[in-house]
């Protein structure tokens, strides 16, 4: 099994401007949290990251836990 990327180690810059685009879409937007978690779970989904799919979906079910529609969703 190959290891998983360290993705702040390997680019650190990069990282850093992930982190900052992620906090400004988080109070900037009027994307409710729970939508933002789904968006990033579909993104591990196509990325294929078993590890991310599993953290992303505790996240947006955690977001979602008062709305019935996320009991369908996920």
């Amino acid at each position: 099994m190959e290891a998983r990327l360290n993705a702040q180690q390997a680019s650190p810059a990069a990282y850093a401007a992930m982190i900052s685009l992620e906090m400004f879409v988080r109070k900037e937007s009027n994307l409710e949290s729970s939508l933002i978690e789904l968006v990033k779970m579909r993104a591990s989904q196509i990325n294929g990251c078993a590890y991310c799919i599993d953290m992303h979906s505790k996240d947006a079910r955690s977001a979602l836990i008062c709305n019935r529609t996320g009991h369908r969703i996920l």
